[in-house]
């Protein structure tokens, strides 16, 4: 069975909107915390999230494998197969979700070919989508709100705008941002980042820590479909399901494509 893209949009949308209410429970409710194997918190939200989206998805495209971080376990020998598929992080951001800062995320992607096609980033706290696909463009919608078109911005001068992990700060982001010079540091959680170089909020995400491929891809298909670039530190695209690991390398997220964003590393 083939799809139109854009006919996907709104049932992927309403599933991570479905999704986003299961984790509001949770998180208006109580919660226990445990350990995964990597020592990374798990909730029962993540848990709910997820059950939430794989059967959701598995309704709407049937054909179309899942993967999502909370079942990852799919050896690459069968994933090296696969021509497309939904790529899911239920939760994203699931220190901020203990941490009560509302500053996590659904995220739902669409892969083909090694490249994230279709996102939905839905922040349930404050019930907003950031969604995107490259032929229609990227969107945000706000409570209350008609969908608005975004775009990232030109970069013409004064202090860029950069977006920072609040988590994960290393040596690598101190010494990008020595060598950037005047700038303005946005510490921000999860997929929501990427989103703010979308919505021409922040110039450049440099990302110089761990990240895998869930956390990334929705959110990547927004900052592409709003006219921006994520890539390694080579300044190759980043891309999806090419190897065993689920790791992605360093890489940089930026609007402006005319500005060598590259020669800071």
């Amino acid at each position: 069975m083939s799809h139109h893209l854009q006919d996907l949009m709104e049932p992927v949308r309403a599933i991570a909107r479905q999704a986003g209410r299961r984790i509001l429970d949770i998180y208006e409710s109580g919660y226990t915390v445990e350990q995964k194997d990597d020592a990374s918190p798990l909730t029962e939200a993540d848990l709910a999230a997820h059950k939430t989206i794989v059967e959701g998805l598995a309704q709407l495209t049937p054909e179309w494998p899942i993967l999502s971080e909370e079942s990852s376990k799919i050896p690459f020998s069968e994933r090296s197969g696969w021509s497309q598929y939904w790529l899911v992080d239920p939760l994203d951001g699931t220190r901020e979700f203990i941490s009560r800062n509302s500053e996590f995320t659904v995220n739902i992607a669409l892969i083909q070919g090694h490249e994230a096609v279709l996102g939905v980033v839905h922040v349930p706290v404050q019930d907003t989508d950031y969604y995107g696909e490259v032929r229609m463009g990227a969107f945000v919608q706000r409570p209350g709100q008609a969908p608005e078109s975004i775009r990232v911005r030109p970069f013409t001068s004064g202090p860029v705008r950069v977006v920072g992990s609040r988590s994960h700060r290393g040596n690598s982001l101190d010494h990008y941002l020595a060598k950037l010079g005047a700038h303005e540091l946005v510490s921000m959680g999860s997929s929501l980042k990427i989103c703010l170089v979308a919505e021409g909020k922040a110039d450049v995400y440099p990302r110089l820590g761990p990240t895998s491929e869930w956390d990334t891809a929705a959110a990547h298909a927004v900052v592409t479909s709003a006219g921006g670039q994520v890539v390694d530190v080579d300044g190759n695209p980043l891309r999806y399901n090419t190897k065993d690991a689920y790791l992605n390398p360093f890489f940089i997220v930026y609007g402006d494509r005319h500005h060598d964003w590259l020669s800071y590393l």
